[in-house]
């Protein structure tokens, strides 16, 4: 996967990808950054890339040129599969689109600031996305998210593939609770399945424990999982009917 990044900040990003998994993904070559200033394609000599808001308004808005040139510097180089705007206005960054976008090959991700881009750069751009329902300073917080979201998903990045299948949201439910030493804490002693070495009584303890922590804090996540009729039966012990597909 490549991913190019345009921003007002780039050394905002580059930190980011230079350590951790991703750093040490971009070592072993499973991941590649182009990391571009905006600024680059100001077109003027004071590098200015925004201005004021037509019908007047507080803050600055960046010019759709900017963006334009931009991008097109980018096309020169590699065309990618998908230009995304990271905007409060885009579909919700989620799981299965994470998984979507993980599939691509190149992955643009334009980074605005200020009062955002003039509304323009959404005719040259193949999707919008949002991290969540609130405004940030910029969008390379966003910007990161994305990428350590869609990065984490490709082969060989995560040292165990198996790591990320029962993480949170990839199976329609939260996760469950995980517990390592010490094996007891103040007070507070490891469940003793855990220790049983019964793998499906494991198994069937980490599922339960997984619809019991989506029901008390995401509820609205058991309408759209696929739950078997057991897992029906044990959100009905705790007293919550549901529609959700049958797997």
């Amino acid at each position: 996967m490549h991913y190019t990044v345009l921003t007002l900040f780039p050394q905002l990003i580059r930190p980011w990808t230079e350590e951790a998994l991703l750093g040490r993904a971009v070592r072993s070559g499973r991941i590649s950054f182009d990391i571009r200033d905006l600024r680059e394609h100001a077109g003027n000599k004071h590098r200015r890339v925004d201005d004021t808001p037509y019908g007047g308004g507080a803050g600055m808005v960046i010019r759709v040129d900017v963006a334009a040139r931009a991008l097109a510097a980018v096309r020169e180089v590699s065309a990618p599969d998908e230009v995304i705007l990271l905007t409060p206005a885009g579909e919700p960054l989620t799981q299965p689109l994470a998984e979507t976008l993980a599939a691509k090959g190149h992955l643009c991700l334009l980074s605005g600031r200020y009062e955002g881009f003039d509304a323009r750069v959404e005719t040259l751009v193949t999707r919008e996305v949002s991290v969540g329902d609130f405004v940030m300073m910029g969008g390379e917080v966003a910007a990161l998210a994305l990428i350590e979201a869609t990065a984490r998903l490709l082969p060989g990045v995560l040292g165990d593939a198996e790591s990320f299948a029962q993480d949170s949201f990839t199976t329609g439910l939260l996760d469950y609770p995980e517990y390592t030493r010490p094996l007891e804490w103040e007070g507070q002693r490891v469940p003793e399945v855990l220790l049983s070495g019964h793998h499906a009584n494991v198994a069937r303890w980490r599922r339960e424990r997984a619809l019991e922590r989506t029901l008390k804090r995401r509820p609205e996540l058991l309408e759209r999982a696929a739950l078997t009729e057991a897992d029906r039966a044990f959100l009905r012990e705790l007293g919550r009917e549901t529609d959700a597909p049958e797997s």
